[in-house]
């Protein structure tokens, strides 16, 4: 109901490609007046890399688009049509892609549920030298993440993955850590886990979160109290983290 909301609110694009394959698309929610330069808060879905899409991505659109942020929801080939090198691939592409499209985006906050954590953790690390742009990327919310894929190697969520112990460690986040770039030690990261998260999730994000740190990165840890994996993603939306981490930044134009 609330993508539906979203649509109907504001000024969108729909399934705009960024690639030619079939799940390279974007939902793109514009600001009332994107007249001049707008943040973007760019969403990537969880579903452990094999359900859901972008098409249920808005629901985090409407406070956000009527207060001048852009909202972007990416679409990516999940499993076992997609394998994990090309879906970070796909979502590396996207931020290329709008930096390249949209001249008035005036920086990038990034935020992932779950498995979209994991791709949005793997776009901080990104050497963006190989893309011919430097998206501004100020602030990125990482919820109930994935950040070591080693563990799941050896589980279901691995079968329609079909992941090698080499792709496996390739692309994960703990391994890819960064020293904070000048540009990226002013991008805040808030690593967010739920009380009720399994002890492996909560593990992980606070290995990663201390990695990030160690790296000089600016790291703020949040462990959401009275919310599982699921609910959690619902309840920083509703209580306007999200929001509040853009708004901190933009308090001119907010």
């Amino acid at each position: 109901a609330g993508t539906q909301r979203a649509r109907a609110g504001a000024q969108t694009s729909l399934h705009v490609p960024y690639g030619d394959g079939e799940g390279e698309k974007l939902d793109i929610y514009f600001p009332t007046d994107p007249s001049g330069t707008f943040p973007v808060l760019v969403y990537i879905h969880g579903g452990y890399w094999q359900c859901l899409s972008k098409d249920e991505s808005g629901f985090a659109a409407p406070p956000l688009v009527s207060r001048g942020v852009a909202v972007v929801a990416v679409g990516y080939n999940t499993a076992p049509k997609g394998h994990m090198d090309a879906m970070v691939l796909q979502v590396r592409r996207s931020l290329a892609f709008l930096v390249e499209r949209y001249s008035g985006i005036r920086g990038i906050y990034l935020c992932g549920h779950s498995a979209g954590a994991h791709l949005a953790a793997m776009v901080l690390s990104t050497d963006w030298t190989e893309y011919g742009v430097a998206p501004d990327i100020k602030g990125a919310v990482l919820v109930s993440g994935v950040y070591d894929l080693e563990p799941i190697l050896h589980t279901y969520v691995n079968d329609a993955l079909n992941m090698s112990r080499e792709v496996a460690q390739r692309n994960s986040p703990m391994l890819c850590v960064t020293p904070a770039a000048p540009a990226a030690a002013a991008c805040k990261v808030l690593v967010a886990v739920a009380q009720h998260d399994s002890p492996e999730f909560r593990r992980q994000s606070q290995e990663y979160g201390q990695a990030l740190r160690a790296a000089g990165w600016s790291v703020s840890l949040l462990d959401l109290a009275g919310v599982d994996h699921f609910d959690i993603i619902e309840k920083l939306s509703e209580e306007s983290y999200v929001l509040t981490q853009v708004r901190e930044e933009l308090p001119s134009s907010l």
